[in-house]
């Protein structure tokens, strides 16, 4: 454990440059994220699980093993677990049209459904064609709406309709929306609450005993945990906020329980165990549909390669999933902070490193110098419309170049070219067009006014 927390690094390194060492907490402070819980696979068992930093800042009580974090989207594939329980079970068919069993509400027919439908299928792995990327939650004390409310994009729902606006099975595109629909679709076909169905189905099978899908947390759930902060290490309102739309960001859960169910879920893979799900069911979610997801996770390589994985996000909260369905190995991590992002990757490039993961190491890669004056002039605000509407902020500073994502994530920029860049946490590439940016290969925003661009806010 120690050669991991005492030897964070930059998930890229850059030809010719020193190698950089952090300790936890120097990066904790650095990324205003008060607490972290990590817990690391190794030879088919948890080797270490610790926490660290506080569960509020305000406070005294420190983070624990068994403090629970909202799990933002690592919610979605574990609730795949229990979709692909009633398809073995015969009560779904991953193939049908969503509207044939839902009761309660039914996704609109218009001309993108009227040869290709909506599926468990298609919504389960991001090409259904459903719309909304992700949910901002609800501030404690403010009004909660029903599912069919958030469906439709009713009052007091703070979300557009989910609608179908692309052919389903065309396009691989991320929805929180679509996993929404299923939960319902789920709900109408089982007759229970949602978050009592994960328990009896998944929860509990898989021995995730600090677990739940209840939204809002129940009072006696609240001392367990942990306050979420913004980039700023500003609290939210209220602690957290409330997600109705449990299948998609409702997950409450530790990095020991979530690693609990990776290791049965490596043991189903091998055909040792059924206790959730059986091994055939397992490998047909781990089989890619449309790039980068199987079934409810993301998925890469191949045999000794083969990794499942799920990053998740909520207001206050990032985590990270990943397993290896072969090898034994696995993380999660989980933290209290918006900019927990980078300082997972800095804590995974440790962990990769320290217990010889084929993934996830340090890459070295090669950049060129570009003149001051062209790097002021990408400076700026930049405004991309699709998934989410979002403003990315590009700053110039000293030579160097900054990339400022939302909430409140700054990464440095490096230069392939004097127009494409890569981030200095994962390599994510940048390109700048004339007026506009691509960032990730696939998401195209345009300059937008910014009074002072390189003001760094």
């Amino acid at each position: 454990m120690g050669q991991v927390i005492n030897g964070l690094r930059p998930s890229i390194v850059v030809r010719g440059e020193p190698a950089v060492r952090w300790t936890l907490a120097e990066r904790m402070r650095h990324y205003h994220v008060p607490g972290v819980s990590i817990a690391v696979i190794d030879s088919g068992k948890v080797a270490w699980a610790q926490g660290f930093g506080l569960k509020d800042a305000g406070g005294t009580d420190s983070v624990t093993p068994t403090t629970i974090f909202q799990a933002g989207s690592i919610s979605k594939p574990t609730f795949a677990l229990g979709v692909m329980r009633l398809v073995q079970d015969g009560k779904l068919d991953l193939d049908e049209n969503v509207n044939v069993k839902l009761r309660s509400w039914h996704v609109p027919d218009n001309r993108f459904t009227e040869h290709e439908k909506v599926t468990l299928r298609r919504i389960l792995s991001h090409n259904a064609g459903l719309t909304v990327h992700g949910f901002p939650g609800y501030e404690a004390g403010t009004p909660i709406p029903t599912v069919p409310q958030i469906l439709d994009g009713v009052k007091p729902a703070n979300t557009a309709p989910v609608r179908v606006d692309t052919f389903p099975g065309a396009i691989s595109r991320y929805s929180g929306g679509g996993t929404t629909v299923a939960m319902l679709l789920v709900t109408d076909v089982v007759q229970q609450p949602f978050p009592q169905f994960m328990q009896t189905t998944v929860l509990g099978p898989a021995g995730m005993s600090h677990s739940t899908y209840e939204q809002p947390l129940p009072a006696a759930r609240v001392g367990d945990a942990a306050t979420g902060y913004d980039g700023t290490g500003k609290p939210i309102v209220g602690k957290y906020h409330t997600y109705p739309e449990m299948s998609a960001a409702g997950l409450w859960t530790t990095p020991t329980d979530l690693a609990t169910l990776a290791i049965l879920l490596q043991h189903t893979y091998a055909g040792q165990s059924s206790a959730v799900i059986n091994q055939a069911t397992f490998k047909q979610m781990l089989t890619v549909q449309k790039p980068p997801f199987g079934i409810g996770y993301e998925v890469s390589g191949n045999g000794p390669t083969l990794e499942f994985s799920h990053d998740g996000s909520d207001q206050g909260f990032i985590s990270r999933f990943i397993a290896f369905a072969e090898r034994g190995q696995g993380l999660v991590i989980m933290t209290n902070g918006e900019q927990g992002g980078s300082l997972i990757f800095e804590i995974t490039a440790a962990v990769a490193a320290e217990y010889g993961w084929p993934d996830h190491q340090q890459v070295e890669r090669s950049t060129v110098a570009v003149d001051g004056h062209k790097l002021l002039s990408l400076a700026g605000a930049y405004h991309i419309p699709l998934p989410d509407s979002v403003t990315i902020v590009i700053r110039a500073d000293s030579g160097k170049l900054f990339a400022i994502l939302p909430p409140a994530d700054t990464t440095r920029l490096f230069a392939e070219s004097d127009s494409t860049f890569f981030t200095a946490d994962e390599g994510m590439p940048v390109a700048f067009t004339r007026g506009g940016i691509t960032v990730d290969g696939s998401y195209h925003g345009v300059k937008v006014p910014l009074l002072h661009p390189n003001d760094g806010h």
